[in-house]
């Protein structure tokens, strides 16, 4: 099997980043019901923690330590957040650690450790969010502090490319009052998640999943842009078809770029999808425990090889989704809706005319296919029997998240629970479900 009409597919014009976020800190953690007074930290899921110390455990040891004497302890034992990331307790688990930390031990480990905390699965999304933003602060002006210096030229580009990628970032997090840095990795190529709206409260949240060549530096204002026009036209089909109590129907949507998507030299290895696949399972994994029962409609909208890395993820975790749409997706192992964690089979599938991708079957089974049992999402153009607007074709693989298409519409209403309003193969489904 040859490469060359996937790779020609997945290439895409580098897009200058834009957009932002910001939530106010609120300290204020709701306890577990009927928890035990000292959370079990230690089984993880997964194991390989550096010098064998459970990441869980290492959690413990913080909470042992008496406010005052946390910063000192940092300094000693650098490698502590390397430590967690890489074996981390289940998201209850840390939330209940998080809720047995008096206010003094909570300032003082975010401070010292603000990328532990910044991405641990179980604290507070506003706790998070204010960790990210000062680890972003702090990287960059160390990277500018180091690119006044006498470093070789190497050194001193390398220095300038993660500067950029973490500009990127920065750029990404100022022109929404309602967003937030979820996630962040500074280390190489990087990896982050933005939110727009609020975890915490959302009534439906949704995850954006990117494709191959999608890097924080050059495409996340890009991704961040789709989430924002995601975000809006949820809402406005929200005031449009539920007449009960539309103000009070809240969205939240994360531009996901949480894993290392891959490029030329890796195209056609699954390794990038099955390390995304897990970051994903531990993603929506965390925000099922961190809602507790509050749970939203939760949906998963994946492009490409992002795709592969949702599949994966929702057929070997033991997270479960209410909807999955899958667009330009070179398949995965998954033979059917039924081995997926959907509820009810809610799985759409978009196939541009042009997009060679989906037809490759590259990583397994194409979910587009008849056998596989999804809904055929349409990407055609058309008007919209909702509102009246004329709907845009997505005509090649990078189309589906353009303005205006049809893609674009559906996905909004996968995401609030209205699929039976996506258009697909039968022209009339839109049309019964609106009684016409």
């Amino acid at each position: 099997m040859t490469l060359g009409p996937v790779i020609e597919a997945f290439s895409m014009s580098e897009l200058a980043p834009r957009m932002a976020v910001v939530l106010v800190l609120d300290e204020v953690v709701q306890p577990l019901p009927d928890s035990p007074p000292v959370p079990d930290l230690s089984h993880g899921p997964t194991a390989g923690a550096p010098g064998g110390v459970r990441g869980g455990e290492v959690l413990q040891q913080l909470s042992a330590r008496p406010a005052g004497t946390l910063e000192s302890y940092l300094r000693e034992h650098p490698g502590i957040a390397q430590q967690v990331l890489a074996d981390p307790p289940t998201a209850a688990s840390v939330a209940l650690w998080w809720n047995t930390l008096g206010a003094d031990q909570r300032r003082e480990v975010r401070a010292g450790l603000p990328g532990l905390i910044g991405n641990l699965e179980g604290v507070p999304y506003p706790i998070r969010d204010a960790a990210n933003r000062q680890l972003l602060d702090a990287t960059i002006a160390e990277l500018e502090d180091a690119l006044s210096g006498d470093a070789g030229r190497a050194m001193l580009d390398q220095t300038a490319q993660q500067l950029s990628m973490l500009q990127s970032v920065d750029a990404a997090l100022a022109e929404g009052p309602q967003r937030s840095l979820l996630s962040l990795d500074v280390a190489g190529q990087g990896r982050a998640a933005i939110v727009i709206g609020d975890l915490r409260t959302a009534d439906y949240v949704s995850y954006l999943i990117p494709g191959m060549f999608f890097t924080i530096e050059n495409q996340l204002g890009y991704w961040v842009d789709a989430a924002q026009r995601l975000h809006e036209q949820e809402l406005d089909f929200l005031d449009r078809l539920d007449h009960t109590e539309p103000d009070r129907r809240t969205v939240a949507t994360v531009a996901w770029i949480g894993y290392h998507t891959p490029n030329l030299t890796n195209i056609g290895a699954i390794d990038n999808a099955r390390a995304g696949a897990v970051w994903l399972e531990q993603a929506l994994t965390g925000l099922r425990a961190v809602r507790g029962a509050d749970q939203p409609y939760l949906s998963v909208v994946a492009h490409s090889y992002g795709s592969t890395a949702a599949l994966i993820a929702l057929t070997e975790g033991d997270v479960e989704v209410d909807a999955l749409a899958l667009v330009g997706s070179p398949g995965s192992a998954a033979r059917s809706v039924d081995d997926l964690h959907v509820r009810d089979g809610a799985v759409f599938v978009g196939e541009a005319s042009w997009d060679p991708v989906p037809n490759s079957s590259y990583f397994g089974s194409d979910p587009g296919a008849p056998g596989y049992g999804a809904v055929r999402m349409g990407v055609d153009g058309g008007v919209d029997v909702i509102t009246g607007r004329t709907l845009l074709t997505s005509v090649g693989h990078n189309d589906y998240f353009s303005p205006g298409t049809a893609s674009m519409r559906n996905f909004a209403l996968i995401a609030i629970g209205e699929g039976r309003f996506v258009t697909g193969v039968d022209p009339t489904r839109t049309e019964r479900a609106l009684g016409h």
